[in-house]
């Protein structure tokens, strides 16, 4: 039976108009420096967005989001963040800013394998239960 690592955890934010405040969450990134796992998973709700700011270019919101994969996934076609240790990946995608693409606050949690416990904090904090 595999041992529970810990793992941190932000939720990425859209925040169509900062000074709002305002921010639907459209995914997370997950870190577990045990496992040496960097992981992103996004779903962007288009109507929920456009509801929130409907002049929002949605094309531009959705490339800037692939970034968040890109630099989990590391390398050169991530640009010069992506060739960074996984550590400092993970810090630089967490980092506080006031742009359109925010991450909430750090958590932690306890699982053995990442990759299910980033589909189930998106199935958790992101996707959007629609009644029957």
């Amino acid at each position: 039976m595999p041992a529970h690592s810990s793992f941190d955890y932000a939720i990425i934010r859209v925040v169509p108009r900062v000074e709002r405040e305002e921010f639907i969450n459209v995914g997370v990134v997950l870190f577990c420096t045990t496992q040496r796992f960097l992981g992103a998973r996004v779903e962007l709700d288009e109507a929920r967005l456009k509801a929130l700011a409907p002049d929002v270019d949605v094309d531009t919101v959705r490339c800037h989001l692939e970034s968040f994969r890109r630099v989990c996934e590391g390398g050169k076609h991530a640009g010069p963040i992506g060739q960074l240790p996984q550590k400092d990946r993970w810090h630089w995608l967490v980092a506080p800013r006031s742009t359109i693409l925010q991450t909430g606050p750090v958590h932690s949690g306890l699982s053995q394998e990442p990759q299910q416990a980033l589909e189930h904090l998106l199935d958790t904090v992101v996707r959007v239960k629609r009644a029957p």
